[in-house]
């Protein structure tokens, strides 16, 4: 069993300005994600907050639009697919948000 990364690649979906109201709608689809994945969830992550970038020619460049973290455990790739099904990011349908997955190799 490995462990694979799933970095969340959109735009911000988390306005200062909402409402208690309107975060717990918004979680309602992540907490189903989470329970329909059970044991796989390794770690469930977080959003990204402030961010920034350093390239090692000492520049600043835009930093990547990435949203946030999960981290679950599956026998491949193809099994992390399965797990992405109905996944609360990926819901929009026009192609502006992507989950990037990387297999977390052992130190």
């Amino acid at each position: 069993m490995s462990k694979f990364i799933l970095l969340y690649r959109g735009p911000s979906q988390l306005p200062a300005d909402r409402t208690p109201a309107e975060i717990e709608a918004a979680m309602k689809p992540w907490i189903e994600w989470m329970g329909r994945v059970g044991s796989a969830l390794a770690d469930p992550g977080s959003p990204f907050g402030a961010r920034t970038s350093v390239a090692d020619d000492g520049t600043m460049p835009e930093p990547a639009e990435l949203g946030g973290y999960s981290v679950v455990e599956a026998e491949s790739l193809d099994a992390v697919h399965g797990l992405l099904d109905n996944h609360p990011f990926l819901t929009e349908g026009k192609g502006r948000f992507t989950v990037d997955v990387y297999e977390l190799l052992p130190m």
